[in-house]
């Protein structure tokens, strides 16, 4: 479907146009093979001379139709689903990247990336400079190398939730001749197109806030097309040089725009998986269909009580973008007009045991691991999620060892109020 559509009507329409006589609703295409009528045409596929289906690990009709409806919200040329959120991260990076690369990434990125990216990603020699998304553009510069392949970053960090500057961060990418990679699973396309700020690539945890439930774990990698991948070919061989996997063919001279996103799925799918199951993209879609809906709610809710929270003598801190007091509003406001998110990043008074308590109090809200979805949630990120990080590591990624991450739900938002007043009470 046309990108000239508004979200709300992307949400519900894009992606399937069933022909005369097919289902309405898309299908879910449960099959692992697709069948050729001769060996010809087969061939052809594999050579990637024509498109087509013949293995799901590479390409399904159900995935790609959610992946389009993904691309045609973010405004980007192509997209691909993976099998999670940290799936896609490092798909979008090890796509540009091989041993002896290099890339730069904010600190305050989510704990499963910083250690995918610090740890896993150091093991295959591509080494990561973590950066104060906050310093001055020529502080970071300092931080890149000849060998250095992208820049990336969250739009809103999980679980800080601070606001990426992402036209700054567009602005040293490519000063330095490499793509910038914003990771938008917080702020959704709903509430922030970063293509339309100069970004390159998008990747998404769908798990959150697309999915919605809490249902299915998936990713997505969307490639705007936009970042020139010939005019700095020295640095990306593996899309301009060619691949002798497939014959010697060139991504970028055979596919131009659709490059980056063909090699993803013609080569990293191919030999490592991880691609989402056409089930968990059918409950996705269904998701997708009323994300401009659920979004809106998320953020009413958030902003009513993150100032609740501000207003408790119990509280020591909130940060939540939509309060006029938060340092991050201005870049909110101009990135994020119509809101932000649904998660809350705040600290109490007294001990990490005192944290516990109120979380362990808490009726309506459940301590889980999961966030953004239709139920309000409650982590304490220093002893769950980021308890793999000492305390110099945990405020080098700007996670506080105070910091209770509350994803506010879609639920009334009094019911959520009176949760967290009663949980208080206790401590």
């Amino acid at each position: 479907m046309e990108q000239k559509f508004s979200k709300e009507t992307l949400c519900v329409q894009a992606g399937w146009t069933p022909k005369n006589g097919e289902p309405r609703v898309l299908p879910i295409y449960q099959s692992t093979t697709f069948k050729y009528d001769t060996s010809e045409q087969m061939a052809r596929l594999f050579d990637l001379k024509d498109s087509g289906y013949f293995y799901t690990r590479l390409q399904n009709p159900t995935n790609d139709a959610v992946a389009s409806k993904i691309a045609a919200l973010e405004g980007g040329v192509g997209a691909m689903l993976t099998s999670s959120g940290q799936a896609a991260n490092f798909y979008a990076v090890f796509n540009i990247c091989e041993a002896g690369d290099h890339f730069v990434c904010s600190s305050t990125i989510y704990g499963g990336t910083f250690n995918l990216f610090a740890v896993t990603m150091k093991k295959l020699g591509i080494e990561c400079t973590f950066i104060d998304a906050d310093a001055p553009e020529e502080e970071i510069d300092k931080a890149f190398r000849p060998n250095t392949k992208c820049l990336f970053g969250e739009t809103i960090s999980n679980p800080s939730i601070n606001v990426l500057d992402i036209e700054k961060f567009a602005r040293i990418a490519h000063k330095h001749g490499v793509p910038l990679i914003v990771d938008n699973t917080f702020a959704t396309p709903i509430n922030c197109r970063p293509f339309e700020w100069g970004a390159d690539i998008v990747t998404h945890s769908t798990t959150k806030y697309m999915d919605g439930h809490a249902t299915c774990v998936g990713g997505a990698i969307v490639d705007s097309g936009n970042f020139d991948w010939e005019a700095h070919a020295d640095k990306f061989p593996g899309l301009t040089q060619p691949d002798e996997s497939y014959h010697g063919l060139t991504y970028t001279k055979a596919f131009g725009k659709m490059a980056y996103m063909t090699k993803a799925t013609a080569q990293l799918m191919r030999d490592l998986g991880s691609i989402q199951s056409p089930e968990n993209a059918f409950l996705l879609n269904l998701g997708l269909e009323t994300l401009h809906l659920r979004v809106p709610r998320h953020c009413e809710n958030a902003q009513k009580v993150a100032e609740w929270l501000e207003a408790n003598p119990k509280v020591k801190w909130v940060n939540y973008c939509g309060l006029k007091s938060n340092k991050y509003y201005e870049l909110a406001q101009k990135y994020m007009p119509n809101g932000s998110c649904g998660v809350i990043a705040f600290g109490l008074h007294g001990t990490r045991e005192d944290a516990i308590r109120f979380m362990d109090h808490l009726k309506l809200a459940c301590i889980v691991t999961h966030v953004a979805d239709a139920r309000t949630c409650v982590l304490h990120p220093a002893s769950h999620t980021h308890r793999q990080l000492t305390d110099e590591q945990l405020i080098e990624a700007g996670v506080a060892p105070d910091l209770i991450r509350l994803s506010v739900g879609i639920e009334n938002v009094n019911d959520i109020i009176a949760d967290l007043e009663q949980a208080m009470e206790q401590i």
